[in-house]
């Protein structure tokens, strides 16, 4: 008899996490999501956040869009601005206020450049989104530790 067929192949993983620019994980013991990508990738992750706020079906409280292979980040639709263990969310207003920032760090910086998320755009929050610029060439799939 012939083994479990795996439903997903490691070259699929790959493909979908290149596709998506980069790379995300979630810290639950920093209480933190950590998304790392070149420029272009970042940029693509500002491209996804205004798409979703600039598009009146999803202003409605717990509408959300799932992000990358995993599907285990979400962008959504709260009453209020909040990072937690399973999404960013806010008003439309608040997302499209977050990509705006996003965009404008992801412009003016360098590889090795960082940026903290919560305290400007959720303070309270429990956890935080941390960004990382790595180069050009960087391979979003690099990072996922199940390939």
């Amino acid at each position: 008899m012939i083994g479990p067929v795996k439903m997903f192949s490691d070259d699929w993983f790959k493909a979908e996490w290149r596709k998506l620019g980069y790379h995300y994980e979630r810290d639950d013991e920093a209480k933190q999501w950590n998304i790392v990508g070149s420029k272009a990738g970042l940029r693509s992750l500002v491209t996804e956040m205004r798409d979703y706020a600039s598009d009146q079906e999803n202003d409605w409280v717990s509408c959300h869009r799932n992000l990358g292979p995993y599907d285990y980040l979400e962008i959504g639709t709260w009453s209020s601005a909040v990072i937690d263990d399973h999404w960013i969310a806010g008003a439309l207003s608040d997302l499209l206020g977050l990509a705006a920032h996003i965009g404008d760090w992801v412009d003016a910086s360098q590889v090795e450049a960082s940026l903290s998320v919560r305290p400007f755009f959720s303070p309270g929050s429990p956890y935080d989104l941390c960004l990382r610029m790595e180069a050009d060439d960087f391979d979003p799939s690099s990072l996922d530790k199940a390939l």
